[in-house]
């Protein structure tokens, strides 16, 4: 990591223009020189802060990770129950998604791209998950059940909606889907 506040700058700027450039051409299509030329900065100067363009990938997909459950560890912070805490994370994942799409289908792509650094997004989001549920089950807020099961689902319907109703939505509607995805989590298919 760089040293200076000028060095950190510079590699925040090359970060934000790799996520503009690899999120919309994706990895295989961008070019070392079209994120450079982006970040305006010398070709020369990518190599002082990331050694290859899949290095660089790999840091956005660890980027993504860091400020996803940042978004969604703040967003629940003050929620008096774990009920709560879903419809706030839910809410918080979706715009987040909303904000910064590209990002996001970075992560995506990293399935096939890089199946380790996607595996470990996927794996540290679901271990904290987990650790939450199975928090509130000892608390009595939700029922028993098995809290590793229940995140992977969980995240799942969360990717689910922010792909149909985020990603592929000319004008997406958060809080309708946050409302029927929380009335879901909340009462289940139970008549």
């Amino acid at each position: 990591m760089p040293k200076t506040k000028r060095g950190l700058a510079r590699r925040a700027k090359i970060l934000e223009a790799a996520e503009a450039v690899i999120g919309a051409q994706g990895f295989a299509a961008a070019s070392i020189a079209e994120i450079t030329q982006q970040a305006e900065t010398a070709l020369g100067t990518f190599y002082i802060y990331f050694s290859s363009k899949e290095e660089i990938f790999r840091e956005l997909v660890l980027e993504m990770g860091r400020l996803t459950r940042s978004e969604v560890s703040d967003a629940v912070a003050g929620a008096p129950d774990r009920l709560t805490a879903e419809r706030l994370g839910l809410e918080a994942f979706l715009r987040f998604l909303l904000a910064r799409p590209s990002l996001y289908r970075i992560v995506e792509e990293a399935r096939f791209t890089d199946p380790e650094a996607y595996r470990s997004y996927f794996t540290a989001f679901g271990d904290a998950y987990a650790a939450g549920l199975r928090e509130a089950q000892q608390k009595g807020e939700i029922s028993a059940g098995d809290p590793e099961i229940r995140a992977w689902a969980l995240m799942g319907m969360a990717r689910a909606l922010g792909d149909r109703y985020i990603l592929w939505d000319d004008a997406p509607d958060i809080d309708r889907v946050v409302e029927e995805a929380h009335r879901l989590i909340c009462r289940g298919l139970e008549p």
